[in-house]
């Protein structure tokens, strides 16, 4: 599938099989690694990412949605899934017939999600939440209610029993000691000794591989991404960035001292200039409080200039540049690297806001091996769908 638009993201896999082989080398042989490909792998691309994760000994993935899951079992993947978020408990079934791993989260959703079993058996991990304060059993009265009823029940048949950090990726540790703490006292309820135990995310498994029982689920660093700037000095094997975002020149001209540039005329030319367009905008997920930040452009930083359109934006280039110049906004040009973290310093905001927020409409290249095996362009994938 090809695009027609020289804005474009290139996804190295080998980076994803890189991070993957080093994590499972530093979690050990007997813990397994569940990927974490929820919201299109980060925005990198789920099917792909999943397959890439899988080569380099993914025993398991994860999403956030039924959906999620069922999209990657069309595609023809056949490791177990699990479901982290809240499914409808009228889903029951389908997630069955797509033999779908979901998560429990209380008595109320089982005794409504046994109503609509007709035939087979739902596999399940029950959350347990011990203060991230999103889904989860609280209370060890509930989790044994549970575990009565789950074995008076055969249409259920419980895997695993999680629970999720909210702190893992600090310095400070007092409240993630305190939630592990809650979390082996509730498992102690757990009778059989088969049960995938999680409760360690990329950061606790990178920090306190120790801590992880007998899986870590896989997120952020399968990416190439820190948890946390806070925690870069303790990463025990270097991870590698698999995102990259490119565009191109469309339009180089030279403006003379006083020319207004863009919305609001906010950005005046303080000399003659050469000002270069670029075909990639806010809807593409650039966001105007990126305006000011920096791009390479010949292996130079340039300064985006005035407000970002939607479709749209300029820079002020050092010398005239010739039309179908790479530009790129994250990645390396020559002896330059602009990192995902430096976009997240310059939005106050997290990395794994910034890749998940690179929009559809921007089209994924992925390589393997230095070269482009696949080429994913949900704009004409959809259309072509449609017709």
């Amino acid at each position: 599938m090809s695009f027609h638009r020289d804005t474009w993201a290139e996804i190295n896999l080998d980076a994803i099989s890189h991070n993957v082989k080093s994590m499972k080398k530093h979690i050990g042989a007997n813990v397994k690694l569940i990927a974490v490909v929820k919201a299109n792998a980060y925005g990198h691309g789920d099917f792909q990412v999943a397959k890439a994760a899988i080569s380099a000994g993914a025993e398991q993935l994860a999403v956030a949605f039924l959906d999620e899951a069922i999209a990657l079992r069309m595609l023809g993947i056949t490791l177990p899934i699990l479901v982290l978020g809240a499914t409808r408990s009228e889903d029951a079934q389908l997630a069955i017939e797509y033999d779908l791993t979901l998560t429990c989260f209380s008595k109320d959703w089982l005794d409504d999600a046994k109503q609509n079993i007709r035939q087979g058996q739902l596999k399940l991990h029950l959350k347990v939440d011990t203060g991230m304060g999103r889904i989860g059993v609280t209370k060890e009265e509930e989790l044994n209610e549970i575990l009565v009823f789950l074995n008076s029940n055969p249409c259920f048949k419980l895997l695993g029993v999680y629970t999720h950090f909210s702190t893992a990726d600090e310095i400070e540790t007092d409240y993630f000691k305190l939630q592990y703490e809650r979390f082996t006292n509730m498992i102690r309820l757990i009778p059989d000794d088969n049960i995938q135990i999680h409760c360690a995310n990329s950061a606790t498994g990178l920090r306190f591989p120790d801590h992880a029982f007998n899986a870590v689920r896989f997120g952020i660093a399968m990416y190439g991404l820190t948890p946390s700037l806070d925690i870069v000095d303790e990463l025990p094997f270097p991870l590698e960035e698999a995102f990259s975002l490119h565009s191109k020149l469309t339009h180089v001209k030279k403006v003379p001292k006083g020319t207004k540039v863009s919305y609001g005329a906010t950005y005046e030319a303080g000399d003659d200039e050469w000002i270069g367009t670029i075909p990639i905008g806010y809807a593409d997920g650039w966001i105007r409080r990126l305006s000011g930040s920096e791009v390479l452009v010949d292996g130079e930083r340039v300064p985006i200039i005035g407000r970002i359109c939607m479709d749209q934006l300029m820079v002020k280039l050092p010398s005239e540049k010739p039309v179908g110049t790479k530009v790129t906004f994250i990645g390396k040009q020559g002896n330059e690297f602009i990192s995902v973290d430096e976009i997240a310093k310059r939005l106050e905001t997290i990395n794994y806001e910034v890749t998940c927020s690179i929009t559809s409409r921007v089209p994924r290249l992925f390589l393997q091996n230095g070269s482009i095996i696949e080429v994913r362009n949900p704009l004409l994938i959809n259309a072509a769908t449609i017709c």
